[in-house]
C-alpha cells in the first residue's frame, strides 16, 4: 500500500511537472525538461509513461476530467440549461487562468496535429454536453424555438476557443473573464426571448460561473 501511494504521488508529480512544461513550450517540451522540472528520475518517468505522447495524453485526460465534470454535474442535477452553459464558460475561463493542468491540456489538444493519436475527444464531449444543456434550455423557454442546439453548441465552443486564444495572445488571459462576458453580450440578443435578455446579460456580466447564489431571482 505504501509503495502504491508513493507511486501515485510520483505519477502526480510527473504530470504536474509535464503540464508546466507543456503549458510553457507546447508539445515541443522535451522529456528531459519534464524530468528536471518534476524532480524525478528518468526511470520513474518511464515507469509511469512509455513516451512523451503517452504523457501528453495523460495531461489531456486529466484536464478533460477537470473541465467536463462540472458540466456533467449540472446535467445530472437538472440545472437550468442556458444558465449552466454560461456559468460553465466562466468556470472554464477561471480554470484556464488558475490551473496549469487545464492550460496545458487545452494547448496540447489544439496542437494535436503535432503527435499521432487524436486528441479531439475532449472537444467532442464538450460540444455534446453543451448540446444537451441547450436542448434543456429550449424546453425551459430560455432559448428561441428556432435555435438548433447542435449548431449552437458547436458555435459556442468555437467562439470560446477563439476568445481564450486571443485573450492569451493579448493579455496572457488576464482579461479572459471580461472577454467571455462580451462574447455572451453579443450572442444573447439573438438567442433568448426579449423578456429574459436582462437576466442572462446580467448573469454573463457577473462571471459568477458556479456561484448561483450571487444573483437575484429571475
Amino acid at each position: 500500500m505504501i509503495k502504491q501511494a508513493r507511486a501515485a504521488v510520483t505519477r502526480e508529480q510527473i504530470l504536474r511537472g509535464a503540464a508546466e512544461m507543456f503549458d510553457r513550450y507546447g508539445y515541443g517540451a522535451s522529456l528531459s525538461d519534464v524530468i528536471a522540472h518534476a524532480g524525478v528520475t528518468k526511470g520513474a518517468l518511464y515507469f509511469h509513461f512509455g513516451s512523451k505522447e503517452d504523457l501528453a495524453h495523460a495531461v489531456i485526460e486529466q484536464q478533460h476530467a477537470l473541465s467536463v465534470a462540472p458540466a456533467r454535474q449540472r446535467l445530472d442535477e437538472h440545472a437550468p440549461g442556458l444558465e449552466s452553459v454560461i456559468r460553465l464558460s466562466h468556470g472554464l475561463a477561471r480554470q484556464l487562468m488558475d490551473d496549469v493542468i487545464v492550460r496545458a491540456g487545452i494547448r496540447l489538444t489544439l496542437e494535436h496535429g503535432t503527435f499521432n493519436a487524436s486528441a479531439s475527444n475532449p472537444y467532442r464531449d464538450w460540444v455534446a454536453v453543451s448540446e444537451q444543456l441547450l436542448r434543456r434550455a429550449i424546453d425551459e423557454g430560455d432559448l428561441r424555438d428556432s435555435i438548433k442546439p447542435a449548431a449552437l453548441a458547436r458555435f459556442v465552443v468555437s467562439a470560446f476557443t477563439g476568445v481564450q486564444l486571443l485573450s492569451e495572445v493579448l493579455s496572457a488571459r488576464q482579461d479572459l473573464q471580461q472577454r467571455v462576458a462580451e462574447m455572451w453580450d453579443i450572442l444573447l440578443p439573438s438567442l433568448v426571448p426579449a423578456g429574459k435578455l436582462p437576466y442572462f446579460r446580467g448573469l454573463a456580466a457577473t462571471g459568477a460561473a458556479e456561484n448561483s447564489g450571487e444573483l437575484g431571482s429571475r
